[in-house]
């Protein structure tokens, strides 16, 4: 019978004290074999290392993506007509100080645009800052500050958004002319954002009080003579009611004052065009027939004309005042 032959044990594999040595990776062989351990430490730490660094990844690409992150964007990458801009006329004096503030103290507020891909950006709001680098650019091409503009990429739910940011903006920081406002919304309309130009008026002003809305549209029938007006943003809300209103009583009325503007031309200001729509107002007033007055109550009659209602009479008191006062005000 064969001896059996007796199998000495392998020798045993010895793992490393994670508190002994320099904290380095040790190795031990084991038949030929290389095994390679790292202390319990540092593993943990580059662990916490990888995940810290995950998180704060994660945190940039989400402020980023929610407009909390001001980037540093070169000013060629910027559309400045991605959307049609609300903004007709500027003030000259307005935009000089704008220019004096960022060439001392630099940009203090970005402006908000939308990634286009490929390296560009469209403007949403912040077209007079970005007009005014442009400039200090153009005159100082050496200077690196001017080469870039600081921005919050904001990511619009479709065009709506992105014309009511832009708005809204403005609202608060611009002091936009009637004129301005309505032709926004009109260009918005032929855009195809809205579908007509009061459903522009009642989305993008939707937090203006409703007889500024209702103003606003009366201005948007104002901007179908855009192409006849030289200074159209110097209307004053006034006139401007009182021109809607006769275009509205007398379709022959435009007529009438496209021809007076085209005669008028060239015109020097806007004080110039003001006063050729005043005397067209005031010649269709006096050839204007006095409107009857209307027996309302007793001892109240009313005379309407254009943009204006006249109340008269022994009845028109303090009481009647008063209750006239708290029903306007119950509407807007």
């Amino acid at each position: 019978m064969a001896k059996r032959k007796r199998l000495s044990p392998a020798p045993a594999f010895e793992i490393p004290d994670p508190l002994a040595g320099s904290g380095e990776l040790e190795t031990k062989a084991m038949n030929g074999w290389v095994g390679t351990r790292a202390p319990i430490a540092d593993v943990a730490g580059d662990a916490a290392r990888h995940a810290a660094l995950e998180e704060v990844s994660a945190e940039l690409h989400s402020a980023r993506a929610e407009g909390r992150m001001v980037l540093r964007l070169p000013l060629d990458a910027i559309e400045a007509n991605h959307l049609v801009r609300d903004r007709v006329a500027v003030d000259e004096d307005d935009m000089l100080s704008l220019t004096d503030s960022l060439r001392d103290r630099g940009q203090q507020t970005p402006i908000e645009v939308v990634d286009l891909g490929q390296g560009r950006y469209g403007l949403i709001s912040g077209w007079r800052r970005l007009m005014a680098l442009q400039a200090l650019q153009a005159e100082a091409p050496e200077d690196a500050r001017f080469a870039y503009i600081q921005a919050l990429v904001r990511s619009p739910n479709g065009a709506p958004d992105a014309y009511r940011a832009m708005v809204e903006e403005n609202e608060l920081r611009a002091n936009l002319s009637f004129y301005e406002r309505a032709r926004i919304a009109v260009k918005a309309a032929e855009e195809g954002v809205y579908e007509s130009p009061k459903h522009a008026v009642q989305s993008l002003f939707l937090s203006v009080r409703r007889a500024k809305r209702s103003k606003i549209l009366s201005f948007t029938e104002l901007v179908e003579l855009d192409d006849q007006l030289s200074f159209p943003s110097a209307i004053p809300e006034k006139l401007g009611l009182a021109l809607v209103g006769a275009m509205r009583a007398q379709p022959a009325f435009k007529v009438k004052l496209i021809a007076h503007l085209g005669k008028a031309r060239p015109l020097a200001d806007a004080a110039a065009e003001r006063a050729v729509l005043e005397r067209c107002m005031r010649a269709l007033t006096q050839a204007a027939p006095s409107p009857p007055l209307e027996r309302i109550v007793e001892g109240v009659e009313l005379r309407v004309q254009t943009g204006k209602a006249t109340l008269s009479g022994p009845g028109v008191d303090d009481a009647l005042l008063a209750n006239l006062r708290d029903w306007l005000r119950s509407r807007h």
